[in-house]
């Protein structure tokens, strides 16, 4: 269940990264120059939670 979890929470982080690089907003206005780090920093820590939940439902089917 952790692991379906963590693929959620993964696209939400993704999803957020797109908003807050298209908006330029996360809880208060953000310049271009936070908007677009910020924006991308969530989107890599999207892909890998994303990733890690990949790779550890392969191994729990392996395991099983």
């Amino acid at each position: 269940m952790f692991n379906w979890l963590s693929l959620v929470t993964g696209l939400f982080y993704i999803v957020l990264g797109i908003v807050v690089i298209f908006y330029k907003f996360f809880f208060i206005i953000l310049e271009p120059t936070v908007a677009y780090p910020l924006g991308g920093v969530m989107i890599l820590y999207g892909i890998f939670r994303i990733y890690r939940a990949v790779s550890r439902i392969k191994n729990s089917g392996n395991e099983e």
